[in-house]
Order: C-alpha cells, then sequence, then structure tokens
C-alpha cells in the first residue's frame, strides 16, 4: 500500500534541494560575473592608467623640445637668422638680376643693336615706323664709301703682326688657327675664341644663336647648314665678284624678274667690281666667304648641327685654303671688308661707313689687343705659313 505521506515528504525534500542547488548556482554565476566585471574594470584601469602615462610623456617631450628650441632660438638669435635670411635674399636676387642684365644686355643691348646692324651673320633689328628714312645710295656715297674702304684698308696694312711662322702638319695650333677664322664676327659678338663653342649652352643663348642662323641665312638644320658651306667654298663672293668684274654692262647681270631695287643693287655691285677689279682678283674675296664659313661651322657645332669632330674638320679645311690663298691676318682682314663692303651694297644698306668702322675695329683689337683685356689672340696665334705637304682635299664634306 502507496504511502502518501512518505511521497509528499520526499517530494518537498527534493524541491528543497533543487531550490537550494539553483539558489547555489545563481550566486556562484553571480560571483563570477562580478569578479568578471571587476576584472574587466580593473584592465580599462590599467590601460587608461598606461594612455595616460604615454600622453604625458609625449606632452612632456614636447615640452622639453619647446624648451630646447626656445633656449637656442631664443628671441635675439632669431632676430639674427632673420635678418641674416633677408640679406642674403638680398645678395641672390641682386646677383640674379646682375646675370640677367648681362645676358639681356648682351642679346639686346647696345653692343647687340651695333652688331645687328652691322654683320650678315646676326639678326635685323626690326625697324620703327616712325624712324627717319635710312640714307639713299647715289653716286657720291658709293664713291665716298670707296674713299673709306681704301683708307681702312691702308690702316690694317699697317697693323703690327708675328711674321708668319711654319706649322707642323700635327701642330695643335691648326686647331686654334680654324676657329680664329671666325675672330671677326665672334669679337663683333663677343663669343668666345678659345674653343670650338662660341657660347656656354644655356637655353636663352642657344635660342638666340638658332634665331639668328634661321633668319639671317635661312639655316634650318644640318641639311641646309652643308649646302651652305658648300656654296661658301665653291661659290661664295669670291664667284660673284668674279662674274662681276668680267661682266662688260650691269645688264648681262639683270634678269627680267629682277625688282627696280635689285637691279639697282646688281648695278652698285658691279661698279663696284669695275672700280676694284685691276686693284684686287677674284681669289682675293676668299677671306670674306672663309670667315663666314668658319662662323657658320661654330654656329653649327654649338647647335648641334655638327658633331665637334665634324666642325673640326670643316675648320682644318677653311684653314688650308685661307692659307693657300692669303698671305697674313692683315690681308684676310681686308678681305673680309673687302667682301663686306660688296655685300653691303648688294643688300642696298647705306650704313656700309660704320660696318667697315665696326670690322676694323675689330681686326685692331684681334692684332695689337692687350691679352688682359681679352684681345690679341690673332697675334698669339701667328698665321701659318703655306706648305705645299699640308694641303690636303678640301671637299671632303661635300
Amino acid at each position: 500500500m502507496i504511502d502518501i505521506e512518505e511521497m509528499m515528504k520526499r517530494a518537498q525534500e527534493a524541491s528543497e534541494a533543487a531550490s537550494k542547488q539553483l539558489n547555489e548556482s545563481i550566486e556562484k554565476s553571480k560571483k563570477i560575473s562580478e569578479k568578471m566585471q571587476a576584472d574587466a574594470e580593473k584592465a580599462e584601469a590599467e590601460r587608461a592608467a598606461r594612455q595616460l602615462s604615454a600622453d604625458e610623456q609625449a606632452m612632456a617631450n614636447q615640452q622639453r623640445q619647446v624648451e630646447i628650441l626656445g633656449q637656442m632660438f631664443n628671441p635675439e638669435i632669431m632676430a639674427q637668422m632673420t635678418a641674416n635670411e633677408d640679406m642674403l635674399k638680398q645678395m641672390v636676387d641682386q646677383k640674379a638680376a646682375e646675370a640677367t642684365a648681362g645676358i639681356m644686355d648682351q642679346l639686346f643691348g647696345e653692343d647687340m643693336g651695333v652688331i645687328a646692324a652691322a654683320l650678315e651673320t646676326l639678326a635685323m633689328e626690326e625697324e620703327d615706323e616712325d624712324e627717319e628714312e635710312e640714307a639713299e645710295f647715289d653716286d657720291a656715297l658709293e664713291t665716298e664709301l670707296y674713299n673709306i674702304l681704301d683708307e681702312k684698308m691702308a690702316q690694317l696694312a699697317a697693323l703690327p703682326e708675328p711674321e708668319p711662322i711654319t706649322y707642323a702638319k700635327d701642330d695643335a695650333r691648326w686647331r686654334q688657327f680654324g676657329i680664329l677664322l671666325s675672330g671677326m664676327i665672334a669679337k663683333l659678338n663677343d663669343h668666345q675664341l678659345d674653343c670650338i663653342d662660341v657660347e656656354e649652352h644655356i637655353p636663352l643663348m642657344e635660342q638666340q644663336i638658332v634665331s639668328l642662323v634661321r633668319r639671317t641665312w635661312g639655316i634650318n638644320g644640318r641639311g641646309e647648314l652643308m649646302d651652305t658651306l658648300r656654296y661658301l667654298t665653291q661659290e661664295g663672293y669670291t664667284l660673284r665678284y668674279q662674274i662681276y668684274c668680267e661682266a662688260n654692262s650691269p645688264e648681262e647681270l639683270i634678269s627680267n624678274t629682277d625688282s627696280e631695287e635689285e637691279q639697282a643693287s646688281l648695278r652698285r655691285a658691279w661698279r663696284f667690281a669695275q672700280h676694284y677689279k685691276t686693284h684686287y682678283t677674284p681669289s682675293f674675296m676668299i677671306g670674306w666667304d672663309i670667315g663666314r664659313a668658319a662662323m657658320l661651322t661654330r654656329w653649327g657645332c654649338y647647335l648641334g648641327w655638327l658633331t665637334e669632330g665634324e666642325a673640326t674638320g670643316i675648320l682644318s679645311d677653311l684653314s688650308q685654303r685661307a692659307v693657300k690663298a692669303l698671305d697674313n691676318w692683315r690681308e684676310f682682314a681686308q678681305s673680309y671688308l673687302f667682301g663686306g663692303l660688296m655685300w653691303k651694297l648688294l643688300c642696298n644698306d647705306a650704313s656700309a661707313e660704320s660696318y667697315l668702322s665696326f670690322l676694323s675695329d675689330a681686326t685692331a683689337d684681334l692684332l695689337a689687343g692687350l691679352p688682359e683685356d681679352d684681345d690679341g689672340q690673332w697675334a698669339a696665334c701667328p698665321w701659318p705659313e703655306y706648305q705645299e705637304s699640308h694641303f690636303s682635299d678640301m671637299n671632303r664634306y661635300h
């Protein structure tokens, strides 16, 4: 028989035991939760403490740097440094201004204007529309120019010059002699005369020279440069002067397509040739052609249209031509003036008188000038005495 009371008692005991176990589990879980929360709070506190320590250290370091900088750059030192910086800036600005002014004066200043007006190989300045008209040629002016040329020729002949000397075939002075064949143009243009390069390689100067070559010679690159050099060495004004000397009248030189101005120029040049043909043979004109060819060669090398080796070879050939045809620097200069006046007559340029003076002055500087004034380059490199054994093929760059 089932004892109901016994069962109720056991059930009560089991319920109480379960309730006690549940309470113990809840209490245990609460303690664990509290411990975990405490550990988390402790860890957060430690992290916060470490961050605070790091921030404090960084602030301390920064403050220390400020203090150090403050010691190093106190107001007096900072004021001195500012003054020094301003002074340095002024010096830099002044040097830059001087350098710029020097370049601009060389390129666009009074000297450049003189050169541009004087030389075929230099750029011609644009004429102001409000400027007075230039003087026009007439018989009196032509006669006056002949007299001026004769006077300049006599002055050049009287300049002191070392006697020609014999150069060995491998003499290093041949290279310098070839460079100096460009001396008259280079001198007026304030170019270097101690190396093939005419100037330092700076963009402004390179642009100026390429502009000169393109505008005054119509040369735009290597091919046209070589064509011009061939013309100057095979024909040039030497052949033109010969043709004008041989012509019985200027009409033989004039074509139906020539304008009235061109016809007038041809007549002037023909009269020039007729006036001087008994005094100067066509071969005397070679200095004018060679001098310009030498300058073009150096310009071409400077612009990269010729290699230095090619330029050296061309100058060598020009040197041999000059030595074979002429006897000294004075005669070379006279030839240049002679050809220059014929060119001025053909160009209808009435500024020929000043042009002849510029060239005469340049010759005097090259022959009689002092080295300390950066002159006397021709005197320092005597004219080579012609030797047949040194004469080589002159057409190697055809």
